[in-house]
């Protein structure tokens, strides 16, 4: 029988309460202090005898042979103290990603094959891949003018959000939607959906889709469509909007509560004036804001409260000039876009100066917080979208404030 050896060393008893959210049993923010090496390194094992290295070099091949691998010797990437994500905190600018896409629009055309003329923010730590985060593509997508994307539709859940221009429509299952300045446009998962441009200017937007999740479930299917969009008509409001966009109204045709939002479009002007109704309302000394000079809103499904679709939750951000967030850090990614204003993310303790159009992103657990600048004649505003739903519907979110969680 073979004793304990120095590689069985590694399997460690975890303190239960590491992630307890509660008063006597605090988060742990970092694993500083105590990890997998440093617990094993404690329990010192003896040596294997010369016979027992033998037998134990030869569990290991036969481990190999017949594709297994013991956790005793990987426990500390698989179950980390903390989460300790290889995507990184990167910040991309608009004005290094507008041209490069007006230079795709000159030399590669849309159309099948390729399908759309998008461009994904790949994260440094992620090994080339096209994705934002482990969970989340985002892309700035530019249609040149009167050109048309092809309809199509896949499993993958997918919005538009405008940082500027106008002119575009988006056709989704024969519904045609107005893309304009500061809206939100969904696409849930399984709609045909196609764009044209009705004008003589190109237009950019950034998509949002979580492309990585159902790449990694292998769950993904793809539909082609038709060649160009099947409702070429350019109305100001969509019949989506028509039957569900009214406050506090709920159509007696639509009570069944439904997956995704029936709301196409998520109009800038009814986001910019509860932002500022919030503000106006913590002006007059009555509770509207996250925090003081604070103000923020979530898209959500009319038919449950909850978020517009079910692996993506999407809201909307604005500060004061000179105001500040709390520095949190969160289990699960995010990406955000500066709408308007200019300010500062703090990023794991890396300032970052942001401006209007520029992306960044969030990966897992680590620190951030933001500051509109104090001379700003706007504030600073910000759109950000995350995978908030996946981790809620599995109880894996956690949140640390810093500062009010000990």
């Amino acid at each position: 029988m073979l004793g304990v050896t120095a590689a069985a060393s590694l399997v460690s008893v975890v303190r239960p309460d590491v992630f307890a959210l509660t008063e006597e049993a605090p988060v742990s923010i970092s694993a500083e202090t105590t990890t997998h090496a440093s617990v094993a390194a404690a329990h010192v094992a003896p040596e294997p005898t010369p016979e027992e290295a033998v037998q134990l070099e030869q569990l290991y091949r036969d481990f190999e042979s017949e594709n297994l691998i013991p956790l005793w010797t990987e426990i500390g990437d698989l179950m980390p103290m903390v989460p300790s994500p290889k995507a990184v905190p990167h910040v991309w600018r608009w004005d290094d990603l507008y041209p490069l896409a007006a230079r795709a629009g000159d030399l590669v055309p849309v159309g099948r094959g390729g399908e759309r003329r998008a461009i994904a923010l790949a994260n440094p730590g992620l090994g080339g891949t096209p994705y934002a985060t482990p969970t989340l593509w985002a892309a700035i997508q530019y249609l040149g003018a009167r050109e048309t994307a092809p309809e199509h539709r896949h499993s993958q859940n997918a919005f538009r959000f405008v940082v500027e221009g106008e002119g575009v429509w988006t056709v989704v299952n024969g519904d045609p939607v107005r893309m304009s300045r500061g809206d939100f446009l969904l696409t849930p998962g399984w709609n045909f959906h196609g764009h044209h441009n009705d004008t003589d200017e190109p237009m950019a937007w950034i998509d949002g889709l979580d492309i990585p999740f159902v790449h990694y479930a292998d769950a993904g299917f793809f539909e082609f469509g038709t060649e160009r969009v099947t409702d070429e008509a350019t109305p100001d409001i969509s019949r989506s909007e028509r039957l569900w966009a009214h406050p506090g109204l709920r159509p007696l045709s639509g009570l069944d509560d439904t997956t995704n939002s029936p709301i196409a479009a998520y109009r800038w002007e009814h986001t910019d004036a509860a932002l500022r109704e919030q503000l106006l309302l913590e002006d007059e000394g009555h509770p509207a804001t996250v925090s003081q000079g604070h103000a923020a809103v979530r898209y959500s499904n009319p038919t449950t409260g909850g978020d517009v679709m079910p692996t993506i939750r999407a809201e909307f951000h604005r500060l004061r000039a000179g105001a500040a967030t709390e520095r949190l850090r969160e289990v699960g990614s995010s990406v955000w876009q500066v709408f308007e204003g200019t300010g500062t993310v703090l990023l794991n303790g890396e300032p970052r100066n942001l401006a209007k159009g520029d992306l960044f992103v969030v990966p897992s657990w680590q620190e951030w917080s933001l500051q509109a600048d104090a001379g700003s004649q706007t504030g600073l505003d910000l759109f950000r979208f995350s995978d908030a739903p996946i981790f809620e519907r599995l109880n894996f979110n956690r949140t640390y404030t810093e500062g009010r969680n000990k």
